[in-house]
């Protein structure tokens, strides 16, 4: 799995640019499912899955205290 930060996963969604018509949380809980279902498939590495969903859990616990918005700003990584 490449995504590894917070960061990773914000770059990600940004780089899908689907801002403006699905929202950050949406995506994350989206993501989450997904994870959640290749868990069930026992020829995959399932560390990475669960450091997958327990970033998730982190993004989805920083987006209810300070918003989606802001988690957006704090980790975007502008690349020059």
């Amino acid at each position: 799995m490449g995504i590894r930060t917070i960061s990773d996963y914000v770059q990600f969604f940004i780089n899908l640019e689907m801002g403006n018509s699905v929202s950050f949380l949406s995506f994350v809980n989206n993501e989450k499912l997904v994870l959640k279902h290749k868990l069930q498939n026992k020829e995959i590495k399932k560390e990475s899955v669960l450091v997958g969903l327990k970033i998730l859990d982190e993004i989805t616990s920083e987006i209810q205290s300070t918003g989606e918005k802001m988690v957006l700003e704090k980790y975007s990584v502008v690349k020059n």
